[in-house]
């Protein structure tokens, strides 16, 4: 499904497991080859002695934002959080590179957005990192690593490791129909790429997650990503005909009162994704859902879901303005909805609206 070897593939309990491993590994592996006492008498590095530095963006998932920030706070790390642009919603790769710093040891960029679904340029951060590197490596800095968490687009829109050019990628079974069970790929796992466990016990998983394998959820999740690897090009244009049909009968139903916020102009976004304001003061997304009798749906992430009314901080950082990021709904397409589905949420949507306006 990803293109990479069955080698450097490792079973987890899920995305945030995946993400956590990463950056604990970038942490450790900082630790064991560029700081360490022995190590700094005999060949002095530039770096030695400082904290390690990640990169990521203003719109990660919080299973890397909330780690990161945890490092922070123990002061075992520092972080650049490098914001979305504006226009194309998208993390530019000129501003990764201008984040670098000599201790920088690993850059963190979702493939794409969990709440928007915009994709982000991942290939050309992959290019300019690896062009990088060598440079750094002559200089004895450490080499940058790449991770980026895939868990959106998986399902969605092919994803091939050696396109994307990155070291790390997470993959998550219920993303794609299959369980809720997740896995790493590594790129040459233990021999290109570092990977430090954070459990220790029976040696599972080459001693890389040790614990006795969930085999009917692997084995889900194996039959899950054949059917993606046999059928994605089929699911992706299901699902993108029926989004546009949805977005089509929002605009129709309540016309300049529509907000799209999941569309930047020439930006690729996934083809499930719609994330919409319907305009007004009494309009918020919770209330809207809440007058719904059919249609079920979220404001946002789940990782959000204790916001309350509070607009999410993702769609705030794509620079959706506040009023408009209050009213916001996210709707999913998937591989067997229809057009009379669509038609049905629409009016579900229209008499929730005409409720909560008759109210006022």
């Amino acid at each position: 499904m990803v293109g990479g070897r069955p080698q450097d593939v490792i079973f987890t309990s899920g995305g945030t497991e995946s993400n956590n491993l990463v950056i604990h590994s970038a942490l450790k592996h900082f630790h064991k080859t560029h700081i360490s006492e022995g190590d700094a008498a005999e060949h002095p590095r530039p770096v030695a002695g400082a904290l390690p530095h990640f990169i990521t963006c203003t719109v990660e998932h919080d299973s890397i934002r909330l780690p990161l920030e945890h490092l922070v706070e123990e002061r075992e790390a520092e972080v650049t959080f490098v914001p979305v642009s504006k226009v194309s919603g998208q993390v530019k790769a000129e501003d990764i590179l201008a984040a670098v710093r000599p201790t920088t040891c690993l850059v963190t960029i979702m493939l794409a957005n969990n709440e928007t679904g915009v994709v982000m340029p991942v290939p050309d951060i992959s290019r300019r990192v690896r062009a990088l590197n060598q440079q750094r490596a002559a200089c004895g800095l450490p080499v940058l690593l790449l991770h980026t968490d895939a868990a959106q687009a998986l399902g969605k829109r092919r994803v091939d490791v050696w396109d994307l050019g990155v070291d790390f990628l997470t993959i998550v079974g219920h993303k794609f129909y299959g369980p809720r069970i997740g896995a790493l790929y590594v790129r040459g796992l233990g021999e290109l790429t570092p990977l430090y466990p954070m459990l220790f016990g029976g040696g599972q998983e080459r001693n890389f997650r040790p614990g006795t394998e969930n085999t009917p959820m692997i084995a889900g999740l194996g039959k899950a990503a054949e059917l993606v690897a046999e059928n994605c090009e089929a699911y992706e244009a299901h699902m993108e005909t029926i989004r546009d049909y949805l977005e089509e009968r929002l605009a129709a139903e309540f016309g300049k009162r529509i907000h799209l916020n999941s569309r930047f102009p020439g930006t690729e976004r996934l083809p499930n994704t719609c994330n919409f304001s319907i305009l007004g003061p009494q309009l918020q997304g919770r209330s809207v859902l809440a007058q719904c009798r059919t249609l079920v749906a979220s404001v946002g992430a789940a990782c959000h879901s204790d916001l309350g009314d509070r607009p999410s901080p993702v769609l705030l950082s794509f620079g959706i303005p506040l009023d408009v990021a209050r009213n916001a709904i996210r709707l999913s397409v998937g591989r067997s909805t229809t057009r009379a589905e669509v038609d049905l949420v629409v009016q579900d949507l229209k008499q929730a609206v005409a409720r909560l306006e008759g109210q006022a």
